[in-house]
């Protein structure tokens, strides 16, 4: 019961992108094709879940050891930039179309502050190993779930009448809020 409320609390209640605003650059980037949304969700689930197992790793059996916590937060940033390289070099071998609609987005997971922002809450609320890969694989799909959502209600703005002012970057920050509203009414759940 306990990790399913931790699903429930990573997902719904405590999303990354929608409730602690982490991660806007692909959010907005990204979502305006549901095909890349879809593969940009599956690299970040991908890449939080394993970013977070490694940095777990990292600071219990090195920086700890050490004494040396200072430098997580330059050590998990090595670390994901590493796991985004490999990401970005599986896709251009074996999806060659996401990896060239992505395009610069991509390269941006290495920045995205949702990766490096659960692999510090993973250490920060003192997760169990297993407890940690839960809410980071969570966390990873909540991501892409926002982000799946958004690309969704973009695509219907090619047909819709949106006013000149409102279009554009615009109206997706306003949808973007909207939506956060949204996932905010999740939070008697937990």
């Amino acid at each position: 019961m306990e990790y399913l409320l931790l699903v429930i609390s990573a997902v719904l209640v405590n999303n990354i992108l929608l409730a602690q605003y982490l991660g806007n650059c692909p959010f907005l980037g990204v979502s305006k094709q549901m095909s890349t949304a879809l593969g940009m969700g599956t690299a970040v689930i991908f890449t939080m879940t394993l970013a977070s197992i490694i940095t777990w790793g990292v600071h219990k059996w090195i920086l700890m050891p050490l004494e040396i916590e200072y430098l997580q937060t330059l050590s998990f940033i090595l670390v994901i930039a590493s796991l985004v390289q490999f990401v970005e070099i599986f896709m251009k071998k074996s999806m060659d179309t996401l990896y060239q609609a992505l395009g610069i987005f991509l390269p941006l997971i290495t920045t995205n502050c949702a990766v490096l922002g659960v692999a510090l809450l993973c250490i920060k609320n003192e997760y169990s190993f297993l407890k940690m890969v839960v809410f980071s694989f969570a966390s990873g799909l909540g991501f892409a779930l926002a982000l799946v959502v958004f690309a969704g209600l973009r695509e219907r703005y090619v047909i819709s009448n949106i006013p000149k002012p409102l279009q554009g970057t615009a109206i997706g920050l306003i949808t973007a809020g909207f939506m956060s509203l949204a996932f905010f009414g999740f939070m008697g759940l937990t």
